[in-house]
């Protein structure tokens, strides 16, 4: 009888065994939503407070920009005033004001139209820093202190005209050298993706100083040039120059890059659209390949949803890496987010930083945010584990809303 239960006894203990070893570990795994598909978890199961994250939109929606929704309208409102201000790209009515709020990788909170594809201005930017960024992670580009100009061969416009040149235009180049001035000969790379190159010309028809032209009319065209990277200056012709010279590099539209290495990886939408405008094709490899701009100065730039955009805010908060993948190096990432001499605020474009708390006193100083005119930005907050979509939005709503949502963290 003793030996019977000495064997229940062990036989006990070996089962318990057993059971121990085939339960599997815990492990707080780093979310990521697949495609078509975002886990939603409400405020509160992550430890944040309801009520705190209702003010931030209830902030937000009160908000809205008051310009026009019609993109059109609003452009002959303020850019179309400039010199050669005219659209030349498409445009596209705005929808509502609208908001995604992810924490932890989760969504908690969305409202407005998540889903509307509307033009998002210069967090195209971001989109093209980034593609420079795969340039270079691919050696495409040996170092963003390299010259530009040896990368950029003469480009073939591509245009319908008559095969037999006008008399008119006998002896005048039927190629585009961008980067063939002295002064452009000296252009880094890294002095176009910090806004510091003072390139000159004129591209898809705009000339250089008519973009926020000076408001003395005697430097428009005869001012001396400054040394790149010494001098920060905000400019979308220069921008649509290093979309230009990237598209050569890579030999092939960047909407097909971006969506290759990075819009499909983290699993954005097939409605996304990355245009130019009607003037802005060349010739590549024997295609018409149109050049995108950086933004809806003119009309055209990045149509995208806000989901869409929260899926790159949260590649870039995630340090370039898409669950086991490293989409964009983490190396790439850090010089984006690295303050220029020129403008600490600013990192590669279009990286506004925080710095000193300047661009969001609410927020930390070590956040960023992809910003577009509108407002559009994509908040990014690593110390918080934070991105926030905001489209339509003013300046001072930008700040409240974010100043709600992180007062959500200390209940």
């Amino acid at each position: 009888m003793i030996k019977h239960y000495r064997f229940l006894f062990a036989a006990l203990l070996l089962s318990l065994s057993c059971f121990g070893q085939s339960k599997k570990p815990i492990t707080n795994s780093v979310y990521y939503p697949t495609a078509n598909a975002w886990e939603k978890r409400s405020p509160e199961s992550l430890g944040l407070s309801p009520l705190d994250i209702q003010k931030a939109i209830k902030i937000a929606q009160e908000s809205e920009s008051p310009n026009p929704r019609s993109m059109e309208e609003n452009h002959y409102k303020t850019f179309g005033k400039e010199p050669f201000g005219d659209g030349i790209g498409p445009f596209e009515d705005r929808g509502d004001q609208t908001g995604i709020i992810i924490y932890k990788g989760y969504k908690i909170a969305e409202w407005g139209t998540p889903l509307k594809c509307d033009m998002t201005h210069s967090v195209a930017k971001s989109f093209l820093s980034s593609v420079v960024g795969l340039a270079v992670d691919q050696q495409l580009i040996s170092s963003v202190n390299d010259f530009v100009a040896p990368y950029i061969p003469p480009i073939e416009l591509f245009a319908l005209n008559p095969v037999t040149k006008p008399a008119e235009q006998f002896k005048q180049s039927e190629l585009l050298q961008p980067f063939n001035t002295p002064h452009n000969k000296s252009i880094t790379w890294e002095s176009m993706l910090r806004q510091t190159s003072d390139w000159e010309g004129t591209l898809w028809g705009k000339p250089d100083w008519a973009d926020r032209p000076d408001a003395d009319p005697k430097k428009w065209l005869n001012r001396t040039r400054n040394v790149p990277g010494t001098v920060y200056e905000y400019n979308d012709v220069r921008v649509n120059a290093l979309a230009l010279a990237v598209t050569s590099v890579f030999r092939k539209p960047l909407p097909q890059v971006l969506k290759q290495y990075i819009m499909d990886p983290i699993g954005a939408s097939t409605t996304w659209r990355w245009t130019g405008y009607r003037n802005s094709w060349i010739v590549l490899d024997g295609q018409p390949v149109q050049a995108v701009s950086g933004g809806g100065h003119w009309g055209g730039g990045m149509f995208i949803h806000a989901e869409d955009m929260a899926r790159f805010g949260l590649l870039t908060l995630r340090n370039g890496k898409w669950n086991n993948q490293q989409l964009l190096s983490e190396s790439w990432l850090k010089q984006a987010r690295t303050p220029g001499t020129a403008n600490p605020e600013y990192g590669y474009m279009n990286f506004f930083l925080n710095t000193n708390r300047k661009f969001l006193p609410a927020a930390p100083a070590s956040a960023f945010v992809h910003v577009g005119n509108g407002n559009n930005i994509i908040y990014v907050d690593q110390e918080n584990d934070l991105v926030v979509i905001l489209r339509w939005i003013n300046q001072k709503g930008m700040n409240e809303t974010i100043e709600a949502i992180l007062s959500a963290f200390k209940k």
